[in-house]
């Protein structure tokens, strides 16, 4: 969809900004440019809808040439959002949706139609929000009206530049979990720009990690983290990228143990036979239909009953394929020595310290042979 086929930028007084960029992005794939400031992403962002020339090279946007393209036409068909968002203070927040449906000759009621619409995907109710000012607006809403708008067209390609850098760490996070839940719904082309690793992480599909005008290192977040191509992009993603890696690195099935389990309309006094003849001191509580009830500890089997009786409620949990960040939170959270594992209700084991580990490795060393996760193997601590 995107493409820099030997793309320089120089400017008059000898700066390089961009020095022979070469890289594609493919459709539906967002792809974030991090690196420090001055170090050439959002010149190469600009270029791409042509608010800075490239000195040599060619771009192309879904197959064009956009050296040939009118910049005006080609800007209407690249949704663009930046840091300040820069709304229109005296229209209202359904109106500045509309600008560009307008702009390009929607009808008044079909481009409005399209702006309701898009506000409610960004999270922000038409009805409500719509027939307000920008200056009535939290920041984070605000940035979310400007996504909105950058999509109102229905534009292939999306260029944002530190979309999220102008509001609290609390609302950033909120707002990338909104953009990427929207991003899955709408899979546009994304170039987002930023100098923060953990955004760059957390959200691209692939990332591009800038030098000075240059790019070091191309790949996965995964990829980036484990197997830094250079020493510069080793220090740049930080000593700490380990801890980085879990939050890209989604929980398998393969990552879990099997713990002992118990029915929920089990006696009480078979169920403390069958632990103790094994050995456990606690027991994952289902139902007959394998999902989820709690646990039980051999000491509350003490009594006659069920094990449902007596059973306590579970509340470190997380779903296959969150990630292992996620399972390490809740955790954390609840002060607990291991996470439940769940397939919609239906319970598949548990992640413990030393497999949260175990998968956190795997993970770095197939990334590092180019090979499968199930497809490595090493002496765990877990099996010790």
């Amino acid at each position: 969809m995107i493409r820099f086929e030997q793309v320089s930028k120089r400017y008059p007084d000898g700066t390089t900004a961009v020095d022979d960029l070469s890289f594609e992005v493919s459709e539906g794939e967002l792809v974030t440019l991090v690196g420090p400031s001055g170090c050439g992403k959002t010149t190469t962002m600009m270029m791409v809808n042509r608010l800075i020339e490239p000195t040599s090279g060619r771009i192309y946007v879904n197959g064009d040439d956009i050296a040939g393209v009118d910049p005006v036409r080609l800007r209407r068909r690249i949704g663009y959002v930046i840091q300040q968002v820069g709304l229109f203070p005296h229209r209202t927040i359904l109106d500045n949706t509309a600008t560009v449906p307008a702009l390009v000759g929607w009808k008044k009621a079909k481009a409005r139609a399209r702006a309701a619409e898009l506000l409610d995907l960004v999270g922000l109710d038409p009805k409500r929000y719509g027939p307000r000012y920008p200056d009535q607006l939290s920041g984070g809403q605000r940035q979310r009206v400007g996504v909105a708008r950058a999509l109102a067209a229905d534009p292939p390609v999306l260029l944002m530049d530190e979309p999220f850098g102008a509001v609290d760490p609390v609302v950033r996070e909120q707002l990338q979990d909104e953009f990427l839940r929207m991003q899955a719904a709408v899979r546009k082309t994304v170039l987002l720009v930023t100098h923060d690793i953990e955004e760059a992480v957390r959200l691209g599909d692939r990332i591009a990690v800038y030098g000075q005008g240059r790019i070091e290192q191309f790949d996965t977040p995964g990829t980036v983290l484990g197997a830094p191509a250079t020493p510069y992009v080793a220090e740049f993603v930080g000593a700490d990228r380990g801890l980085k890696r879990l939050s890209v690195t989604e929980i398998e099935a393969d990552d879990l143990e099997q713990p002992p389990l118990a029915r929920l309309d089990e006696p009480t006094r078979a169920a403390a036979e069958r632990l103790g003849a094994e050995g456990a001191r606690w027991a994952v509580v289902l139902d007959e239909d394998g999902t989820l009830h709690g646990w039980i500890g051999v000491d509350d089997l003490a009594t006659d009953g069920t094990v449902g009786d007596h059973a306590h409620r579970m509340n470190a949990w997380v779903p296959v394929g969150a990630p292992l960040k996620q399972a390490f939170g809740v955790m954390l959270q609840h002060d607990a020595g291991w996470v439940a594992v769940l397939d919609g209700a239906r319970f598949l084991g548990v992640l413990t310290p030393a497999k949260l580990h175990e998968a956190l490795r795997r993970s770095v060393d197939a990334d590092a042979l180019g090979v499968a996760r199930d497809q490595v193997r090493f002496d765990s601590v877990a099996d010790a």
